[in-house]
């Protein structure tokens, strides 16, 4: 039997579906590391714990598109799952007292906007794709959860760490304000 017979013939949800409910089922897990975790081996550990869940985001969404398992699951909780990995530990960093809370208001804010415009689009018929400045923007995000979540206190990186997180901040706001404006003729269009 081969790879996507395999695949096929498990019972109940798919394999994609899995990992994205696996990559849910990790939240929590990592952040129980992160707030009891008062040594630098915990931290380790809560990265290495976060990097299994990002593992899961990009091979749920290969997996899917290479044996057509897309479903409408999926297509509903992969972002809520994405979003619930990074934005609660934002939260956590600045409970912790590890991460300026005007970024974690920048970057929650941002998801808000984005699925807001998204809803309306979708009640009107279109689909707003993933431009490359929401792309760049999640990849600083996801460097700076996980050099938060090192915390090393090495000058160097505790330097990079700040730099990355206005990066990030910026690159926020950017992908916010491009998504509105391309699309701001779903906000004019009378309903």
């Amino acid at each position: 039997m081969d790879m996507e017979a395999r695949i096929r013939s498990m019972k109940g949800m798919n394999l994609p579906n899995r990992l994205t409910l696996c990559r849910i089922l990790l939240v929590p897990v990592y952040l129980l590391i992160l707030w009891f975790g008062k040594t630098q081996g915990m931290r380790v550990l809560a990265l290495v714990v976060f990097a299994l869940a990002s593992l899961t985001d990009l091979l749920d969404g290969k997996i899917a598109r290479k044996y057509n398992l897309v479903s409408n699951f999926g297509k509903f909780m992969d972002p809520i799952a994405d979003k619930l990995l990074t934005h609660t530990a934002f939260i956590m960093f600045t409970a912790l007292g590890e991460l300026n809370v005007l970024f974690a208001i920048i970057f929650i804010a941002r998801e808000f906007v984005v699925s807001g415009l998204r809803l309306v689009a979708v009640e009107q018929g279109h689909v707003i794709a993933a431009g490359m400045s929401g792309k760049i923007k999640t990849v600083l995000q996801m460097t700076l959860v996980m050099l938060l979540t090192l915390n090393l206190q090495v000058p160097f990186v505790m330097v990079l760490t700040k730099i990355v997180g206005v990066l990030a901040a910026g690159m926020t706001l950017y992908s916010m304000m491009e998504y509105v404006w391309q699309n701001r003729a779903v906000l004019t269009k009378e309903g």
